[in-house]
């Protein structure tokens, strides 16, 4: 079902202007970023009160977030200081829908994948993989896909000269880029453009099946197909991927009882037009929030004013903000 709304009061996701990971250890992690795959630190804040409590739907939270950036693009890193949360499952698969990863670009992956070795990473691709010339749509991008001290997922992208944004091609001698976008895995492809395209106003930018030895190779799952479909938003910048895996297609749901605080927890963070008119639609189609409502910020260290945590049709962390 797709809402009526005036062109007036459409919903419009502007941007991405950040992605959150909780971790398990701010100072662990953000060591791993910045000396394996070359974040620069941004800030280091701890924050509590009612506000983040009611936002992330945990309460009594204290949070540290540590802001790293690689190129135009931002993460936080979100340790709980009060809270531990649950750990990852040690046997998450690919298809599983919580997964969930960040795509680093780089100007050299087989550089960047003999730096990355000599890191603690546990790798789920076999190796660098060459997507073939019969997917036209990712013909010739190279990828390597891991995870995380914490488990988190990752994967380390290479643009051809004919495929990426043009930022990704311009002369540098830097070895580690930026993020192009956060992949997400989901049960109905349509079912999720409604959320993100429908109700959020997000633009589908590309579309591929990508299947055979190389996907198997690249996602670590036997005879692995799936169905991938790029959004952007308004502005140019960090875009979202759905994954809809057809193959194998018994990825299991995300457990109902994760919460912020649990190492899982990735949010990706969306500036939106009309934050208040978000929240109505995104109420009026039975989305499910984490946040009681939208939450009002008047902590001049909060790099936003007002925000509210959803989870989109999968689970996955959508957090609304205004600037």
């Amino acid at each position: 079902m797709t809402m009526n709304m005036s062109a007036s009061t459409k919903v419009q996701v502007e941007k991405i202007p950040a992605i959150g990971l909780t971790v398990t250890n701010a100072d662990r992690s953000q060591d791993f970023y910045t000396q394996a795959l070359s974040f620069k630190p941004v800030s280091d804040i701890t924050v509590e009160g009612q506000d983040y409590s009611d936002l992330e739907g945990v309460p009594g939270a204290k949070i540290r977030i540590v802001t790293l950036q690689l190129g135009d693009e931002i993460i936080e890193l979100m340790q709980y200081l009060n809270l531990e949360g649950k750990p990852i499952p040690r046997d998450s698969q690919s298809n599983d829908l919580w997964f969930q990863h960040l795509a680093i670009v780089v100007s050299d992956i087989d550089r960047a994948y003999a730096h990355l070795r000599s890191f603690p990473i546990e790798p789920i691709s076999v190796e660098p993989q060459t997507i073939p010339p019969d997917n036209e749509a990712s013909a010739g991008v190279r990828a390597f896909k891991f995870k995380d001290l914490d488990g988190h997922n990752l994967e380390l992208i290479w643009f051809p000269p004919d495929k990426g944004k043009e930022k990704w091609h311009q002369n540098t001698e830097r070895l580690f880029l930026g993020i192009d976008h956060s992949a997400v895995v989901v049960a109905n492809t349509e079912q999720s453009l409604h959320f993100y395209c429908d109700i959020l106003g997000m633009q589908v930018k590309g579309s591929s099946l990508n299947q055979g030895e190389t996907q198997a190779r690249l996602d670590g799952l036997p005879g692995a197909e799936a169905r991938v479909t790029a959004l952007g938003t308004a502005q140019a910048g960090n875009g979202i991927e759905l994954l809809d895996y057809i193959v194998p297609a018994n990825g299991r749901t995300m457990p109902s009882d994760w919460k912020s605080c649990d190492i899982a927890h990735m949010q990706i963070e969306l500036i939106v037009n009309d934050i208040e008119q978000a929240v109505n639609v995104l109420r009026q189609n039975g989305v499910q929030f984490v946040s009681g409502g939208l939450v009002q910020f008047t902590d001049k260290s909060c790099p936003y004013r007002q925000g509210c945590l959803v989870k989109d049709p999968n689970g996955h962390a959508i957090l609304l903000i205004t600037i």
